[in-house]
């Protein structure tokens, strides 16, 4: 279908902003500081003078903004002896007028010196660049100090500006193989931008004359499908041109359509059905005028060689069929059928503003060992979550099988029986995590399009003898494509392992929500994601993902406020596992949102779906206690009461919605669960607290580390809770013994009651049980079990443990947020100065800038620390010696030094 109107003329010229890239990142303060052989000073400036790393919605120079009131936020130069006051915001869509402040669009003022506002101007129009610019006033200067242009386009905002239909094919759920589509349109006229919008029920991958569009993989990301499906948003303008233009698009099944069998019933969901997709492409020409061209019946469809795909298990690809040219100008499409339109499958469909799936990295095998003539196991340097790119010449015919693992057993072959186990196979044409590639007898290339998998190893065997080598196979990896913003180095190579394989398993588990393992579930566990927020945080700039994410669980929630322990979910979930333990992250992912970036837009509109979920573990709680949970999963040795710990959960709930209330201005609301929540905190005590020997139930370390860490724990009673806890640490000989919901508290627990010693020993143990246990027997990521010789369902790359990648920030680093200040506004600095470790370099790219900070032990054990603040903040610095009287210092923003003698105390304050 093609709509044409008439525009006013918009500009001619495209924009790119370089500046956002090259304005990211600040050095780390030099050492030449810490040899001038002063106490505390502040040291020059920045050169950079402009605001930078402007983006909206969170993203830069973002496509497909569907929304009318886009967040647009900034981050402001380091400035000397001087301080913002005032800031104008300027927008329109005319960058060569915003260059001259002469916007006919918006621009606002605001006193102060945000870092990010909410547009309010008069309503955006559908598919149109918008470009803006955020400038400064200071109390010394009135001049304006501006940033360079940025820019964000719209997607649909109406849907009266959606032309497309839904189309797909003439078969039915069971049929295999992946459907191609195309559509053929001639274009006459000089464009001046090609937009174009995809919405697909099942995963798409998009084509415009024979050339990808974008570099995103697995679009568009999990959801509740009949509620809501993501669109994706293209710049095509670069693709087309003048006479014969092609549109191409392959559909797989994706989570829509899943064909392979498992435990969580993912086949029997209520929206299955055959893939099935819309489309728009919007077209601006240099003349004024506007084009819709919407998927329709007139578009073309048949079979592709992908024969058969499962984002669960793996992808078969029959080279032989293979059609050259099928999305390209000038094809014959002699065969191809119509595409059948049909009604939309969903509610809703929200464009896909966040961080996509990418392609981040490929390694060559380390060893491609040849088993026999026909089968070859290739190593690869670490766990990963993606695909492999196999190219390979054989005998046309030839049969390969591509089996993914991370074991392998005594004979040297992939083992699959730590990944397989939940998986209910029909036959065997579907083996798990196995590609299977038919040759054509010319030079292949197979890589998959609509899987990922999780491996270390892959098996390659062919039903023929080939000569393979470890450049035929390439690892790829994948994952949510979000920029780092935290950096750990230290002088203890085991603690820098540990980060590193933490972060491998949060990234591993990232891929439009966070999953606990990327080879046996995919899915997204409630607790696992609560548990490992803060290191995501830290580490990751995750926010759209997390925004993402709380949208699906508002889909799946019940009426009643119940939530599923997996989301998205088909059906599986509702009825186990689903316990306040592992369902808070409803109410503590928005909030940990908040307290990092400062924006309380997430918590506002979760704040209903929270008190919904409180609500309901009101209702069933007996005594305001709940025994309503799993349980500290995976434990050692010890386990911990089941009522205990699932009423802590609860207790931080009901906090979290008093604060949220208090913030949003529901006053009779915070009243209410501030008081709720001391009744919880009362019961706990009353119920489970020995005051006379400091001890929680039967005092496990988890009975006892968690009550400290949630605040339980009676202001009078602390010290003797945390030096039972520190006892009986040491009676372990600093090794664990927690499970999942013990290993989020352990360890500040320690650190934050005076104990940062005996944490310290804990995270950097090497022997069972211990993270560093893990990577001396080698691992590159985190296990699901603290033993390493359990085979059978057992994930050897899971996040749920990954509490410590978030200490090694907070506890050790100690960078810890002021709650009354959020998103690091001003910052609680309590670092721990171990007496093994020499030096402690962080970098932190906080909302407002690089929070830079390096330590180095001198020789005469005094600590050389240098501190570089970003523009409008400051630190708060708490030298670790007692918690019952901390020496404390502010400073603000700026590159300070300080030296502190060998007892960790400042020298001449």
């Amino acid at each position: 279908m093609r709509y044409q109107q008439n525009s006013k003329k918009e500009e001619k010229s495209k924009f790119i902003n370089n500046q956002l890239t090259n304005m990211a990142h600040i050095p780390i303060l030099s050492y030449l500081y810490l040899l001038l052989g002063i106490t505390l000073f502040s040291c020059a400036p920045q050169k950079l003078k402009t605001p930078f790393e402007l983006k909206c919605e969170n993203m830069p120079v973002p496509i497909g903004v569907d929304t009318q009131t886009p967040r647009l936020s900034w981050k402001f130069p380091l400035l000397e002896e001087d301080s913002i006051n005032r800031v104008e915001i300027w927008l329109s869509t005319d960058s060569t007028q915003l260059s001259d402040c002469q916007s006919s669009y918006w621009n606002k003022s605001i006193i102060g010196a945000p870092i990010r506002v909410s547009y309010d101007g008069q309503p955006l129009d559908s598919y149109t660049t918008y470009y803006w610019k955020i400038g400064y006033q200071t109390a010394s200067k009135q001049k304006t100090t501006f940033s360079p242009i940025s820019s964000f386009t719209t997607g649909c905002l109406s849907p009266d500006d959606w032309k497309g239909k839904w189309i797909t094919d003439r078969h039915d759920i069971t049929y295999r193989p992946a459907p191609y589509y195309r559509k053929s349109f001639q274009l006459d006229k000089t464009i001046e931008q090609a937009l174009l919008t995809i919405a697909s029920a099942g995963l798409h991958e998009l084509s415009i004359n024979g050339k990808r569009a974008g570099n995103h993989f697995l679009d568009p990301m999990y959801t509740h499908f009949d509620k809501r499906i993501l669109s994706v948003t293209h710049d095509v303008t670069s693709l087309l041109s003048m006479g014969e233009n092609v549109m191409g698009v392959q559909l797989g099944n994706g989570w829509y359509n899943h064909q392979s069998t498992a435990v969580w019933f993912f086949d029997k969901a209520s929206w299955r059905n055959r893939p099935r997709f819309t489309a728009q492409l919007h077209l601006r020409f240099t003349d004024g005028t506007t084009e819709y061209l919407g998927t329709d019946s007139t578009w073309q469809t048949t079979d592709s060689p992908v024969t058969f795909n499962s984002i669960y298990t793996a992808e078969h690809y029959d080279a032989q069929k293979e059609v050259t040219g099928w999305d390209s100008p000038g094809f014959n499409a002699t065969g191809w059928y119509h595409a059948q339109e049909t009604e939309s499958p969903t509610e809703t469909i929200k464009s896909q503003v966040m961080h996509p799936i990418r392609e981040t990295a490929r390694y060559t095998a380390t060893q491609c060992k040849k088993i026999n003539d026909s089968c070859y196991v290739y190593y690869f340097p670490k766990n990963i979550a993606g695909v492999t790119e196999l190219k390979v010449k054989g005998k046309k015919g030839t049969k390969l099988r591509l089996k993914h693992g991370e074991l392998l057993d005594k004979n040297g072959m992939v083992n699959m029986a730590n990944i397989d186990y939940h998986y209910r196979p029909t036959d065997d044409s579907d083996p798990f995590q196995t590609d299977i590639v038919i040759l054509s007898g010319k030079q292949d290339r197979f890589m998959p399009k609509f899987n990922y998998k999780g491996f270390q190893f892959v098996e390659v065997s062919s039903s023929d003898p080939i000569q393979l080598s470890d450049e035929n196979l390439i690892a790829v990896e994948m994952h949510s494509d979000v920029p780092t913003i935290g950096y750990w180095s230290s002088s203890s190579d085991l603690l820098n392992k540990i980060w590193e394989a933490t972060n491998s398993s949060y990234l591993a588990n990232l891929f439009g929500y966070p999953t606990d393992c990327p080879q046996r579930e995919k899915n997204g566990w409630t607790g696992d994601a609560h548990i490992a927020i803060e290191t995501g945080l830290y580490n990751f700039d995750g926010i759209s993902i997390y925004e993402k994410w709380m949208n699906d669980f508002c889909d799946e929630q019940k009426d009643n406020g119940v939530l599923p322990c997996i989301i998205p979910t088909s059906v599986w979930g509702y009825d186990w596992a689903n316990g306040v333990d592992w369902t808070s992250a409803v109410a503590i992912i928005p909030w940990e949102i908040y307290r990092f970036y400062g924006d309380a837009t997430l918590l506002r509109y979760m704040y209903e779906p929270i008190k919904k979920y409180v609500s309901y573990i009101e209702s069933i709680s007996t005594n305001h206690l709940t025994d309503w949970g799993l349980g500290d999963w995976v434990p050692v040795h010890s386990k911990s009461n089941i009522t205990l710990t699932s009423s802590i959960y609860y207790y931080t709930d009901v906090c979290i919605l008093a604060k949220a209330a208090k913030l949003l201005g529901y006053t009779k609301d915070a009243s209410y669960y501030n008081t709720l929540a001391q009744k919880i905190k009362n019961a706990i005590n009353n119920s489970f607290l020995n005051k006379e020997t400091g001890i929680y139930a039967e005092g496990t370390q988890t009975e006892l580390a968690m009550p400290l860490y949630w605040g339980i724990v009676p202001e009078e009673d602390k010290k003797k809770v945390a030096a039972k806890l520190h006892e009986l640490v040491e009676k372990d000989d600093y090794h664990l013994d927690v499970g999942l919901l013990g290993s989020k508290a352990l360890l500040s627990a320690l650190s934050d009651n005076g104990y940062a010693e005996t944490a310290y020993k804990v995270a950097s143990q090497d022997t069972y049980p211990s993270w560093g246990y893990w990577i001396k027997q080698g691992a590159t990521t985190l296990h699901e079990n603290w033993r390493t010789d359990v085979v059978i369902d057992n994930s050897y790359n899971h996040i749920m443990f990954g509490e410590i990648g978030a200490w090694l920030y907070k506890g050790l680093g100690g960078i810890q947020i002021d709650e009354k200040h959020p998103g690091f506004k001003h910052v609680l600095l309590k670092p721990f100065f171990p007496s093994d470790m020499n030096e402690l370099t962080i970098r932190y790219n906080t909302p407002y800038g690089w929070l830079n900070i390096n330590w180095v032990r001198q020789t005469n054990d005094c600590i050389r620390y240098t501190i570089d603040i970003p523009a409008e903040t400051s630190v708060t610095f708490v030298p670790f010696t007692m918690p019952e009287s901390p020496k404390s210092i502010t400073l603000q923003a700026g590159k300070h030094s300080l030296e502190l003698d060998f007892t960790h105390q400042l020298i001449n304050q």
